[in-house]
């Protein structure tokens, strides 16, 4: 027996301590995350960069955001604000995405934009080229406030390489869209709309993303069910302040809300 009243035994004891471990890891869900390095490795194929390409840019592909696949593996799902305004693809340059081949390979493809949803932050593209293992999308009731999360994206792509990052986290709340200002004047445009279209919850997450991250799925860590989408961080100040002094506080849009968007923006 330990100084602490604990009498740890022989080995028949220290087998029944471990058995006793493995079944906290049911339940404690800090304990259950042996799953999150194969999980990762299933998830990564499906998960993009999303960008435009010109032969004529330095450099030639412009890294813009995350996406993964959905449907039946030729429609990505990703942010609204990744997509470039119309007036900036001129002659020459285009949508893309990049699909992971394996072993710092990847293969280009054209991508049209199906369907925007800017109050929801949601955009829906279809992809040339053979299909991509789409991901799964929860349901609603699959979003339970304090359980583990992961998320995976290309964090400062361009300053760190075109390299698929995952974080852990946690689903700290389910909050409204629209977090009340303490002037008017700090209603942004984007704010506007989701009070004139009709707010709607989104999850809040503790886990710090980074630019890149946006349109980037989060997921159920052991079974890599898509329980959101990355959509914005809260700063403290300015942009540069995410990178510098991140707040940890992402939100994301709720799988539901995305499925819906998807089902009803498909051709």
């Amino acid at each position: 027996m330990d100084k602490q009243g604990i009498f740890w035994g022989g080995r028949t004891s220290r087998r029944c301590m471990l058995a006793g471990l493995l079944a906290w890891g049911a339940v404690l869900p800090g304990l259950a995350t042996a799953a999150l390095p194969e999980t990762v490795q299933q998830l990564k194929p499906s998960v993009l960069m999303v960008g435009t390409y010109a032969e004529t840019d330095t450099p030639r592909f412009n890294f813009r955001g995350t996406g993964f696949a959905v449907l039946e593996g030729r429609h990505v799902l990703t942010n609204a604000h990744v997509i470039p305004e119309a007036a900036s693809l001129i002659e020459g340059r285009r949508l893309v995405v990049q699909v992971p081949e394996g072993k710092g390979k990847w293969s280009q493809r054209t991508a049209l934009v199906v369907a925007q949803d800017v109050s929801r932050d949601l955009a829906l593209l279809s992809v040339d080229g053979a299909p991509v293992k789409p991901l799964r999308l929860a349901s609603a009731d699959q979003l339970r406030e304090g359980m583990d999360i992961a998320l995976m994206g290309f964090p400062l792509a361009g300053a760190v390489g075109y390299t698929a990052v995952t974080h852990r986290g946690v689903l700290a709340a389910m909050t409204d869209v629209v977090l009340p200002p303490p002037v008017a004047q700090a209603l942004s445009p984007r704010a506007i709309r989701q009070l004139r279209d009709g707010g709607f919850q989104v999850m809040q997450l503790d886990v710090t993303a980074y630019p890149g991250n946006s349109g980037g799925p989060v997921f159920e860590p052991d079974s890599g069910l898509v329980l959101g989408v990355v959509s914005m961080v809260l700063i403290k100040g300015t942009r540069e302040s995410a990178l510098s002094s991140p707040t940890g506080i992402t939100y994301a849009i709720p799988a539901d809300v995305a499925a819906e968007f998807v089902r009803s923006s498909k051709p």
